[in-house]
């Protein structure tokens, strides 16, 4: 991507190999982001298809599957998040059609649901217990939005020792320069962002998946 010869020059963007032990981790695929009624639109039409296509190549393969949603059942749920960001207590409450999945990408009988009120799938959750209990090395990710809980989650995988694989064409944010920009610098400091195609053949094979 543009830069990386620079990054590299600094001694930033070095290589994460995949594990043997992968899980998919699908990041607030809430229809907050595909409403255009909704102040947290994002017009990301084009992301989610990415999404629904990884999330049934994972089922199809037995992946393990997490996806979460944030949910503020009362107004000090998001602290200073919802402080910052106001429109989370409006779209994620219970009951508010903003705060459901996204056709197609609602958990499934098996499947681990993770809710959270801040933007990390890991703070404040037992998401690290229950990936280490799985035995699980490596964190596929997709989701929304890319600057925001994309970001925090795959930066907390790689704190707790996952490591974290972001799949650009199934990530989206509200600006492509925002989204363009996070993908740079997740690269460069958090984990390998890949392609659809990439993503599913770690998700087919770990072993024969591969990356640039």
């Amino acid at each position: 991507m543009p830069g990386r010869e620079d990054d590299l020059a600094a001694g930033l963007g070095g290589h994460l190999d995949p594990g043997r032990h992968p899980a998919f981790l699908l990041i607030d695929p809430a229809r907050a982001y595909t409403d255009p009624t909704s102040p947290l639109y994002a017009g990301v039409e084009t992301a989610v298809e990415g999404m629904r296509s990884l999330l049934g190549a994972a089922r199809q393969s037995g992946l393990p599957t997490i996806i979460t949603r944030v949910l503020h059942e009362f107004p000090t749920d998001g602290g200073m998040f919802a402080r910052k960001v106001p429109a989370t207590g409006r779209c994620f409450t219970p009951g508010n059609p903003w705060a459901d999945f996204i056709q197609g990408l609602e958990p499934q009988p098996g499947e681990t649901l993770v809710t959270k009120q801040y933007p990390s799938a890991f703070f404040g959750t037992a998401l690290a217990a229950t990936l280490t209990a799985a035995g699980v090395d490596t964190l596929i990710i997709a989701g929304l939005s890319t600057s925001g809980c994309v970001r925090a989650s795959a930066l907390d995988a790689l704190q707790h020792g996952f490591a974290p694989f972001v799949v650009a064409d199934a990530v989206g944010d509200r600006h492509e320069d925002v989204h363009s920009s996070n993908l740079r610098d997740i690269d460069a400091k958090v984990g390998q962002v890949i392609d659809l195609t990439t993503a599913r053949a770690l998700i087919r094979n770990p072993e024969r998946g591969s990356h640039e």
